[in-house]
């Protein structure tokens, strides 16, 4: 009898942090800041398989957003997201936030880039899971909102690893927020954008050429437009697919018709992440196994996707 393949070394790529602490931690955040919860914390925070809206998709992280105006949650939070990469397999992860989101108590932006920054340290001490993190810039805020943000990565290079544009593409372009992303790649601070999520190849166009992102958030909207993946075959430009998260938000119809599986199979540098694991319920090892059983992939194709997030990652702290 063969005995099964060892698992590959994970590498997490896209992973949101508000919507990632668990719902153990959420109650107990909530109870402790005297929050009276209206249903079971599991029905407040994480989304239906069938949200059919990125839109409604997000709501559910907003009662973890109200518990994380402290940086003791922050950092609790945090730190719990290493331990539970650990216990996913994974070696190298990436958290982002953003941190203009947890300032209604007083928190600053710095305060709150701190916060998480310790509780990556203290989840990296206790597993040796290598950290790296991201701040959030996001489409609906004014762009000068997001020029602060790109001020206080740089503020905090040290910490920070990279900067993200998240939000719906389909509403809101991303062209106004060039200023940040000058502002990133003038200090050399890598860049990722979220695109092809809710629109269309023009978003990926817009994020690669306009914003100059090396990766892409999800970009499961790409696979009309031959020169767009010529580019990202061309350029090794990451896509970072939620498989679960992109049949909630109906970015995909089905697990299996995503376009994952046939972009890996053609070369494209798929990356496989969970978005946010407990908004959607989920891990990789999750991830993996419903690519196995609705898409067909192989331990060949987790592999590649592997090595495709290691040549992809941004600068770690270890």
């Amino acid at each position: 009898m063969t005995a099964p393949a060892a698992r590959p070394p994970r590498y997490e790529l896209h992973c949101h942090l508000d919507g990632s602490v668990r719902p153990a931690t959420i109650a107990d955040l909530a109870r402790r800041q005297g929050l009276t919860l209206t249903a079971p914390v599991e029905h407040l925070t994480v989304a239906p398989p069938d949200c059919g809206s990125l839109t409604r998709y997000l709501t559910y992280i907003d009662l973890p957003l109200q518990v994380l105006q402290h940086p003791d949650a922050l950092t609790r939070a945090a730190r719990e997201l290493v331990e539970d990469w650990h216990r996913d397999g994974v070696v190298h992860g990436e958290v982002r936030f953003a941190p203009q989101l947890h300032t209604r108590h007083g928190m600053t932006t710095d305060d709150a880039v701190r916060a998480v920054a310790t509780g990556l340290a203290q989840g990296r001490a206790a597993t040796a899971v290598r950290t790296a993190l991201l701040l959030c810039c996001l489409r609906h805020q004014n762009p000068d909102e997001s020029l602060a943000v790109a001020e206080t990565a740089l503020r905090h290079r040290d910490l920070v690893a990279g900067l993200d544009l998240a939000g719906d593409e389909r509403l809101h372009p991303g062209s106004p927020h060039r200023p940040a992303f000058d502002l990133a790649h003038s200090a050399d601070l890598p860049c990722t954008v979220h695109a092809g999520e809710a629109a269309g190849p023009d978003s990926m166009w817009e994020a690669i050429d306009v914003l100059g992102a090396r990766r892409i958030g999800h970009g499961v909207r790409c696979t009309t437009d031959p020169a767009l993946l010529h580019r990202l075959r061309q350029d090794r430009i990451a896509l970072e697919m939620c498989p679960t998260s992109n049949v909630q938000t109906a970015a995909v119809p089905t697990l299996t018709d995503h376009p994952a599986t046939r972009l890996l199979t053609a070369g494209l540098p798929v990356t496989i992440s969970t978005d946010t694991r407990t908004t959607s319920d989920t891990t990789l090892e999750h991830e993996f196994t419903r690519l196995r059983h609705s898409a067909g992939w192989t331990d060949d194709m987790e592999v590649q996707a592997q090595r495709n997030a290691a040549d992809a990652a941004f600068h770690t702290q270890s």
